[in-house]
This record gives structure tokens, C-alpha cells and sequence, in this order.
């Protein structure tokens, strides 16, 4: 769930085009004719799923895709945007399971364009991407498989990017107060009145004081680099690839939404999947384990990574339920989207802490431990 630039959760810069409006731009911009347009939930971009034909006398001729309009305080980085592009470009080459561009009329990735009516002087950068098939994993009930499947392709995504991603624009990804980067936990600060005084602003504090004292001075013992940095529950997709009822097997058919794309750790981003994937679960403090496991077994985490990884999972819970009630006092009207983790994330975080960082972590690791050393039957 992107937030926009620099350490604000969301400013006042969403478009808001109508389904005419976007099938006009789509139309203008790259050449194609909507035949079937649907909007689709976005944090605070605005994105439309779309059916085009470039015959219309041929309905065999339609292909889908998704609209993608970036907010104007974003679209004042095209460095920013393109680079995100360009990355899941790459890994799309690569084999993952990533969206491209359409290109515009004129042979680019993107178009800067005016917004509706009513956003003033406004600009926002305009992107068509392939659809990616699939169901999103909130909808799904997960298991120990796709779980460690799951962090298996978030550890081979960021070693693609790290070890074979090479962009002139890259280091606009160094986004140093960029509220989602997980380092930037002690920025919630800034915001934690929006959840007013009771218990849960308590462990907020505590998450947050926490960070600051053993966290960040280990920051730099942490092995760098570029993470998605989203990889949640419904930025990832799903397709079944078994038969059976009562053992499902999934594999991952899609990776969703790189606006959040930063210079960060590789820890980082097993800490942001262990969070989201434990939002939906039926037993969430078990899920850690197995999306560890599979993490590891691309990248093994080293002993202080592995002892931070409670606390960056609890610091990716506070990031998330601050800054949606923060951002839900601004836009009551986006409260039900803003709110999906709160559903249950505040009962995962307080879980957490009630059971404690070591036992919490001796279940993930035991866990993680027996993919490698499984017990003998």
C-alpha cells in the first residue's frame, strides 16, 4: 500500500477520472478501444481494469489490462516511476510473474497527463500494464506451501534485483523518508495521535521504541538491497496447480503494485511478507516459519538478522495500522480500504507481543529448522 513521497502517509493528490473519462485517455494515450472498463481499490492511485480490442469488429481481438494512474505528488519522480517500470520489466525477462507496459502512441512506457476536472493544474503519470490472472492470496486459505512459496519468490526477487538490475535511475530508490521503508518505523511518531489513547497506541510505542534501540543501530550489519516492498496479500496472486480438495497447491501467478519499491535488506522484506500473510491467516503466529523457510532456502538469513526480524515484523504491523487510521481521518470515504488490515492486524500485533519475542521466534525457527532437518518419521 503505497503512501505517496517522502515521510506524508497521503496528501490530497488521488485522481479521481470516471470510467468515461478513462476510457477516453486510453483511447487518446495508446491508441486502443475500451470495450469493458471496471475500477479497481488502490491506496492512493487510481487504477481501472480494462478490456480493449484494436479490432472492434473481432471480439477474439480484446486483450485486458490495467490502467494505472500514478497521484500527482508520485508523478513528480518520472524517475522514480520509470525505474519501478523498468524493474518489472526486467524480472517479467527473468520469469516472474510480472506486469509490462503497453506502450503509448509515441513509443513510451508512460505519458504525463492532465487529470479531471476538478484536480486543478494536476498532472498524473499514466501507465497500461498487462493484466495478470490469478486470485490474490487474501482470498484464498493459505498452507504451509504456498507460504513457503511465497518467500522463496520474494528472497529470488530481490536477488534478481540486486545481483542483475542495472538502471541510470536507480538511485532514486534510495528514498531516504519514504514512510513505507521499513527503516522508517521511528517516522510513525509523527502520526500516532490518530489512534487516540487506549492499549494499542501502547504497543505502538513500544514497537516503535523498541526499533529505535535495537533496530536501527544494526541497520548497517544488515546485507543491502532493492526490495519490492509490498509483497501483501493482495499484491500477490495465486493459481491452483493440484486437484485436490483437501491439499491444495498453488503457484504464484502474479506480483502486483512496485510503487514501493526502495533501497532496503534483504530481511526486510521476509519481515513485510511474514506480516501480511499472517493478516489473513487462521493460525497467524505459525506463519512466520514457513515463509521464513522458503526464504532461506534462496537466502539464509545471518544471526542478526534473524534477531530482528520479530521486531521488523511488529514494526511492518505499526507502519500499516497507524498510517491507515491516519490517512482514514483524512479520507472517510477510502475508510473501508484503508482499514483492511486493521481487521485483524491489531489482533495479530497484540497476539505477538502477549506470547513474547521468544517464543514467537523459537516457532518460526523451529519451524524454518525442520524444512532443513526434517524429523525423521
Amino acid at each position: 500500500m503505497s503512501s505517496g513521497n517522502g515521510s506524508r502517509p497521503q496528501t490530497r493528490t488521488k485522481p479521481a477520472l470516471g470510467e468515461t473519462e478513462a476510457a477516453e485517455l486510453v483511447d487518446r494515450v495508446f491508441g486502443l478501444k475500451v470495450s469493458w472498463i471496471k475500477p479497481l481499490p488502490s491506496y492512493d492511485d487510481q487504477n481501472f481494469h480494462v478490456r480493449v480490442s484494436r479490432n472492434k469488429d473481432v471480439a477474439q481481438g480484446a486483450d485486458e489490462y490495467v490502467l494505472k494512474i500514478t497521484n500527482s505528488e508520485d508523478s513528480r519522480e518520472p524517475g522514480l516511476i520509470e525505474v519501478q517500470t523498468q524493474a518489472m520489466m526486467f524480472l517479467s525477462a527473468e520469469g516472474f510473474p510480472a506486469a509490462t507496459p503497453y506502450l503509448t502512441k509515441d513509443g513510451s512506457i508512460m505519458s504525463l497527463e492532465s487529470g479531471d476536472s476538478g484536480s486543478g493544474n494536476r498532472k498524473f503519470m499514466v501507465r497500461l500494464l498487462t493484466y495478470l490472472p490469478g486470485t490474490p492470496i487474501a482470498k484464498i486459505a493459505t498452507n504451509a506451501q504456498i507460504l513457503y512459496e511465497v518467500g522463496k519468490l520474494a528472497a529470488n526477487l530481490d536477488k534478481a534485483l540486486a545481483e542483475k538490475f542495472h538502471h541510470p535511475s536507480a538511485k532514486t530508490l534510495h528514498r531516504g523518508q519514504f514512510i513505507w521503508n521499513l527503516a522508517n518505523v521511528p517516522l510513525l511518531d509523527q502520526y500516532i495521535c490518530a489512534l487516540g489513547q487506549n492499549k494499542y497506541r501502547a504497543v505502538v510505542e513500544q514497537v516503535i521504541e523498541q526499533f529505535k534501540g535495537k533496530v536501527i543501530p544494526k541497520l548497517s550489519s544488515f546485507r543491502a538491497c532493492i526490495n519490492h516492498g509490498d509483497l501483501n496479500d493482495h499484491n500477490i496472486l495465486v493459481d491452483s496447480c493440484s486437484d485436490s480438495l483437501e491439499n491444495p497447491q498453488y503457484r504464484v501467478s502474479g506480483i502486483l503494485d512496485f510503487s514501493d519499491m526502495s533501497y532496503g535488506y534483504y530481511v526486510f522484506e521476509v519481515a513485510i511478507v511474514i506480516m501480511y500473510m499472517m493478516v489473513e491467516s487462521a493460525d497467524p503466529l505459525c506463519v512466520g516459519g514457513h515463509v521464513l523457510a522458503g526464504f532461506e532456502s534462496v537466502v539464509p538469513l545471518t544471526a542478526e538478522e534473524r534477531g530482528a526480524l520479530f521486531l521488523l515484523v511488529s514494526g511492518r504491523f505499526a507502519q500499516s495500522l497507524v498510517i491507515a487510521a491516519h490517512t482514514a481521518l483524512q479520507y472517510p470515504e477510502n475508510t473501508e480500504y484503508l482499514m483492511i488490515t486493521a481487521k485483524t492486524g491489531w489482533k495479530h500485533l497484540m497476539a505477538m507481543f502477549e506470547v513474547g519475542q521468544a517464543a514467537v521466534e523459537e516457532m518460526w525457527f523451529k519451524t524454518a529448522r525442520a524444512y532443513v532437518d526434517p524429523v525423521p518419521a
